[in-house]
């Protein structure tokens, strides 16, 4: 049974991967630039802490620091004691070819973990503020490996990872949620060091370039409140 539920996410995986593939060659983007500030907003500040902490389950993220976008940039709205950071991601945070990089409807809830913390929120926060003071996608994009070369930004530590378990995301127009896992941030790795996009293999990764990392992604059989993810029975 485990074996069958790896191999339809791995298929699944490669079936996304390759329409996304197609998207990035298609001249006529459905969002060729970013849209009014305020459609990427939530309005309801309260919403977007409770869809912030629906990444993880709530031995997680009830403890966890929740930061919340407003048209100056990310700030906390409720204080952690556990080391983690709980926030929402917008799409302007994906790499250059994605489709959805301009979609206000995009909201990708995550928790961060400590290492993570110090090391990738600084990446999402360098991206946002970017788009918010009005840059283009190739200058947030070429923004990064500057940041890095400067040493601005430092490299991803070692156990740096996240908790993408919410049920109520929407990650891109392709994928809605997707599925509930976890991601592993590496300094730029290849996949198959850590047995990743190998028949069977439970785990998926994807070399981000532009970032200089490699995400490895471990599906998990249920959203952070304990329901199944009916897509892997």
């Amino acid at each position: 049974m485990q074996r069958k539920f790896v191999s339809s996410i791995f298929v699944a995986v490669i079936v996304v991967a390759v329409a996304r593939m197609v998207q990035a060659q298609d001249a006529k983007t459905r969002y060729p630039a970013m849209a009014p500030v305020n459609e990427y907003l939530i309005a309801d500040r309260n919403a977007e802490i409770a869809l912030a902490r629906s990444a993880a389950p709530k031995s997680i993220s009830d403890q966890a620091e929740i930061l919340v976008l407003t048209e100056h940039g990310y700030e906390t709205a409720v204080k952690g004691t556990n080391g983690f950071v709980c926030m929402v991601e917008r799409g302007w945070t994906a790499g250059a070819n994605d489709r959805d990089f301009w979609n206000p409807k995009a909201r990708s809830p995550f928790c961060l973990n400590a290492p993570a913390v110090e090391t990738y929120l600084p990446l999402t926060i360098m991206k946002t503020n970017l788009a918010l003071a009005g840059k283009s996608k190739p200058d947030i994009v070429a923004a990064i490996p500057a940041a890095l070369d400067g040493k601005k930004l430092a490299p991803i530590a070692r156990g740096a990872m996240c908790y993408m378990m919410s049920k109520q995301g929407y990650l891109n127009n392709a994928d809605g949620p997707w599925h509930p896992h976890l991601m592993f941030f590496a300094p730029l790795t290849k996949p198959a060091a850590w047995g990743a996009n190998l028949d069977d293999s439970p785990i998926v990764a994807v070399e981000d370039t532009e970032d200089r990392i490699t995400i490895f992604m471990v599906p998990v059989p249920r959203w952070s409140d304990g329901t199944p993810d009916s897509n892997t029975q």
